[in-house]
């Protein structure tokens, strides 16, 4: 696969997610790169801003299988990896496979179960796999965790471990629509009061596995330069240093944040990574990944803030 196919398919998403979800174009955007990438993504907005329908929307545009898990506060881990269940007939245990066997999941409201549970999560997201009982149990290689959540201040919320954010590769505030965007969403979907069936929308899939594959290889050879290098680890160390954060981010920030510039340059049609892509993914890659400081969060400082003056403060490559 070229640049100008990986284009294509963009386009050909964009195209599909845009007969059912009115603007969110950015979003789409983030998700096509964790796609290439490999990445998990966790959209957060309050109930109504149309975060499971876009999902559902996007993950209907690959030929990959799809489950949704609706996290409940009831909820247990083996509601989501499955668990080993005795065969009164042939007297042995076999185990049952949870909905984490797929290839899209999509985790929704997945702070609305206890951290217990959310912890299941952990080893699939890492190292696509679970354990039961001491064995572990190999999941697809195009897993992929699209999480939504409701913002933490909302009744019913648990806040994600550090430990789980930290799988996530991007964090993506879906916040509500422009005027105009909202009056074409009414037009659109103002005759019903049910979440819309994408089928009927003509949604189908512009890529399968194999383009995806292909798509990743090409990701995977696109040139990041020495000075691109120091530019990246450089913006992730300035974080553990700046006295408004409390906690900086990790070194698989720098990991992440690289790869995901490799994808987003593809996407942007080019075979090679500059200041602009590492930019743009600094903040969503970054924003959950670091923790403010009890002063700067009592002086009402946001982490968006903080990370914007760390990129003006450190030099991007010319």
């Amino acid at each position: 696969m070229d640049v100008e196919t990986a284009l294509a398919i963009q386009t050909a998403v964009r195209d599909r997610v845009g007969r059912v979800i009115v603007g969110h174009d950015e979003v789409v955007r983030l998700l096509m790169t964790a796609l290439l990438c490999e990445g998990h993504v966790l959209l957060e907005g309050v109930p109504g801003t149309g975060k499971t329908l876009l999902v559902r929307t996007f993950t209907a545009t690959a030929a990959l299988e799809f489950k949704r898990i609706q996290f409940t506060p009831d909820m247990t881990p083996a509601d989501i990896i499955g668990s080993n269940l005795f065969d009164f007939r042939s007297n042995t245990f076999t185990f049952v496979p949870g909905p984490v066997f797929t290839d899209f999941v999509l985790a929704d409201e997945i702070n609305r179960a206890p951290p217990k549970t959310q912890a299941a999560l952990l080893e699939a997201m890492q190292e696509r796999r679970v354990t039961v009982d001491g064995k572990p149990q190999r999941l697809s290689g195009n897993f992929m965790v699209v999480a939504t959540q409701n913002p933490i201040e909302q009744e019913g919320t648990y806040p994600l471990p550090e430990a789980q954010l930290d799988r996530f590769l991007f964090k993506v505030q879906v916040g509500y629509p422009e005027r105009d965007e909202e009056c074409a969403m009414v037009r659109v979907h103002g005759h019903r009061t049910a979440s819309p069936d994408v089928a009927d929308f003509g949604v189908d899939a512009a890529c399968g596995s194999e383009d995806l594959a292909a798509a990743r290889r090409l990701v995977a050879q696109v040139r990041l330069s020495e000075e691109m290098v120091a530019y990246i680890v450089d913006l992730v160390r300035a974080t553990r240093s700046d006295p408004a954060l409390q906690v900086g981010a990790s070194p698989r920030s720098a990991n992440m944040l690289a790869s995901a510039a490799r994808a987003y340059a593809v996407l942007e049609g080019r075979d090679f990574v500059i200041p602009d892509d590492v930019k743009t993914l600094f903040d969503p890659t970054l924003r959950h990944r670091v923790v403010l400081a009890p002063g700067a969060e009592l002086e009402g400082a946001e982490g968006r803030e903080v990370l914007n003056r760390i990129l003006d403060r450190i030099p991007a490559p010319r």
